[in-house]
C-alpha cells in the first residue's frame, strides 16, 4: 500500500503510487513511525523545504523515526505547494532563490530563512487551511501554477501545461483563453522570485 507522502500543488498530502523526482519536509515529523501514517498535523514548523532524493549517499527509512519525507512531481509542484529550496542539499538553488527574492523585494541584502519562512507560511496557510491567491493572467510567468476548470495548469514559457501526479500534458487552452484573473496556487513571494529569474527544476514530461 502506498504511503501518504505525495504532495499536490494545493499542498495536500496523498497516498499515491507514482514516484516523485523531488523530496522535502515541513519542519519535522508529522507521522506515527509505528504505522507510517500521518498524524492530524500537516506541518511541524514553518521551514518547508525542497530537497533532492539522493544526497552524499545517505540512506533513510521513509517515514521512520526522523522527519516526515514528502515527495513532489518536481520543484515546480513543490514551489506551488509552498516549499522553498533547501540550503543543505540544494545550496546553489537556495542561493539563487534567495537572490531572486532579494531582487523582487528590492532588499539591500539577501533575506534570511527567518524572513522567508514566515512570509511563505502566511501566504500558504490561513486558519490551518491552505490558501490560494487571485492573479491577473498577464502576470503569469513560467513556473506559476493555477487552477482553472477543475484542472491544475502551469505556464512554461509561452505554453500551458496540465499537471497530474504522473507528469504534464499539453493543455488545449492558451493564455488568451483564460479569464482575466485566475486562482493561483504558487505563493506570491515565490511568484516574485520566478518573475525575477529563479529557474526551478521541471519534470521530464514538461519538455
Amino acid at each position: 500500500m502506498s504511503l501518504q507522502n505525495r504532495v499536490d500543488p494545493f499542498g495536500v498530502i496523498h497516498a499515491r503510487s507514482e514516484k516523485g523526482t523531488m523530496m522535502g519536509n515541513r519542519g519535522g515529523r508529522i507521522h506515527y513511525p509505528a504505522t507510517k501514517t500521518l498524524t492530524n498535523r500537516r506541518w511541524a514548523g514553518k521551514a518547508w523545504i525542497i530537497c533532492v532524493t539522493s544526497f552524499k549517499g545517505s540512506k533513510r527509512e521513509v517515514m521512520g523515526e526522523g522527519y516526515t519525507e514528502l515527495f513532489f512531481l518536481d520543484e515546480v509542484t513543490a514551489l506551488a505547494s509552498g516549499h522553498r529550496p533547501c540550503f543543505e542539499c540544494r545550496r546553489p538553488a537556495a542561493k539563487a532563490y534567495q537572490a531572486a527574492w532579494q531582487k523582487a523585494a528590492n532588499l539591500d541584502s539577501p533575506p534570511k530563512v527567518g524572513v522567508m519562512d514566515p512570509t511563505l507560511h502566511n501566504e500558504r496557510v490561513e486558519d490551518k487551511i491552505f490558501r490560494t491567491h487571485t492573479i491577473a493572467k498577464e502576470k503569469l510567468v513560467s513556473g506559476v501554477m493555477f487552477s482553472h476548470g477543475g484542472e491544475v495548469l502551469v505556464m512554461k514559457q509561452d505554453r500551458l501545461l496540465q499537471w497530474s501526479f504522473s507528469g504534464y500534458s499539453q493543455s488545449p487552452l492558451t493564455q488568451h483563453d483564460l479569464p482575466e484573473h485566475v486562482t493561483c496556487l504558487t505563493p506570491p513571494a515565490t511568484i516574485a522570485a520566478l518573475t525575477c529569474g529563479y529557474e526551478p527544476l521541471w519534470h521530464e514530461t514538461a519538455k
